[in-house]
C-alpha cells in the first residue's frame, strides 16, 4: 500500500507504522477515534434521556 511504511527492529519485527496523512487522512481519523474510544472505555455513560433533557433545557432541541 503506498503511503504507508512500516518501521522494523533489527530483527525485522514491525515496531511503528508511518502514514502519509494526504493519502490517508481518513484511515488516520478512525485509527484516532479507536484510541479514544479506548481511552474512555472506564468512564461511566450518560443515559441518551439526560442529554436529551440537558439539550432541551438549553433550548438546543425540542421538547
Amino acid at each position: 500500500m503506498t503511503g504507508i511504511q512500516f518501521v522494523t527492529d533489527e530483527k525485522g519485527r514491525r515496531v511503528a507504522v508511518q502514514i502519509d496523512l494526504r493519502k490517508h487522512k481518513a484511515l488516520w481519523e478512525d485509527i484516532a477515534d479507536v484510541l479514544v474510544s479506548h481511552s474512555r472505555r472506564h468512564e461511566k455513560g450518560i443515559p441518551l434521556s439526560e442529554i436529551k433533557a440537558e439539550l432541551v433545557k438549553r433550548g438546543k432541541q425540542r421538547g
